[in-house]
């Protein structure tokens, strides 16, 4: 019987260099392809290679920069300009992993693709549901909360059951050059820099006032783009208070490019709704307009128990049990139930 080919998304890190391995061992037919970008470091695809050639699968490289920068960059520098904080990562995996990547390896014959991300997949009655990982600190549905019914048709994720330590292991008991390297936490396609002066080098900087809730002027910033809600680093504001208590930026003023920041009680970061303008359902629009559900901000963060109501023109409302600090616009809010990942949306709008 011919052997079902696989090809595998391989990054030059631990988790692509063992998802290839048990696919090997489990009798696939499989090849590694190697995503090279602009800001790829050489010694990643160094790795991949050292991996394949140890796990004896053939690979290939392919360059989807351009790809990269007209429909996940672009984007990127908008919300940007608009003093939003986007998620590249999510678009990279829709525009990307499970984009040109799909299709190039559906013509070399695929069977399936495979990636080494930490997430299931269930196909059901014809439909394909993305589930969370077993390691709850490494699950990453979050990042594919983008994906469509096609993308997710046909794609494996070998280690959904399994944990990062496990994998690590594995890895080090064949002897695999990737088993103790360190995980990426750079922005897909751009790589672990200094993201403020890369981000000089596409946005011109607009240095403004940084002000409080009385509208004192208490500094000045480099540019609203450099700063979230949230933030408490970095403000250069050190001693400008006669409290002892840290500054955090509340509020950016786009129009009159002010940066509103305070110090002492929180609680003026916190939102009890948010609106997003279009959701991805995964698999598809839940039957029901309001329901109960759980729901993730930022990637980094529990869940929380949310109500959603689906409005007649497609937007989202959602409520929160509890109130949640610095929900960010740009950002996505991803919803779950129990084991499954039911999809999300860009956070267009919050709701003090």
């Amino acid at each position: 019987m011919k052997k079902q080919k696989v090809v595998v998304g391989m990054s030059g890190g631990v988790d692509s260099s063992v998802a290839a391995l048990l696919l090997k061992n489990q009798g696939y037919n499989v090849v590694g392809m190697f995503m090279n970008g602009r800001c790829t470091a050489d010694n990643d695809y160094a790795d991949m290679r050292v991996v394949a050639d140890k796990i004896g699968i053939p690979y290939f490289t392919v360059n989807y920069s351009k790809q990269y920068m007209d429909k996940v960059f672009a984007y990127f520098l908008e919300e940007y300009k608009k003093g939003r904080t986007p998620n590249p990562d999510v678009l990279c995996n829709r525009e990307i992993k499970f984009g040109p990547f799909l299709k190039q390896a559906k013509q070399l014959g695929a069977d399936y693709i495979a990636t080494g991300h930490y997430c299931g997949i269930l196909h059901e009655e014809g439909a394909h549901y993305l589930l969370k990982a077993a390691d709850q600190n490494k699950d990453q549905t979050y990042f594919l909360n983008q994906l469509n019914q096609k993308q997710l048709a046909d794609v494996l994720f070998p280690l959904s059951d399994m944990l990062k330590e496990e994998v690590r292991c594995i890895a080090e008991q064949n002897d695999l050059i990737t088993a103790a390297k360190k995980d990426s936490t750079g922005i897909c396609f751009i790589g672990e820099r200094n993201f403020k002066n890369f981000l000089k080098n596409y946005l011109p900087m607009q240095k403004g006032d940084i002000i409080d809730k009385n509208g004192k002027i208490v500094g000045e910033h480099d540019g609203l783009m450099y700063y979230t809600i949230g933030q408490r680093r970095g403000l250069g504001l050190g001693g400008t208070s006669d409290s002892q208590e840290r500054w955090f930026v509340v509020e950016k003023d786009l129009i009159q490019n002010r940066l509103i920041v305070s110090h002492g009680d929180e609680s003026v970061l916190n939102s009890y709704a948010l609106i997003s303008n279009e959701v991805n359902w995964i698999p598809f629009k839940p039957a029901a307009d309001t329901f109960n559900c759980s729901a993730k901000f930022r990637y980094r963060q529990s869940e929380q128990n949310v109500k959603v109501k689906i409005n007649t023109d497609h937007t989202v409302r959602v409520d929160f049990e509890t109130p949640q600090r610095a929900v960010t616009t740009g950002q996505y809010v991803v919803f779950y139930d129990e084991k499954k990942c039911l999809g999300g949306g860009v956070i267009d709008e919050v709701i003090k």
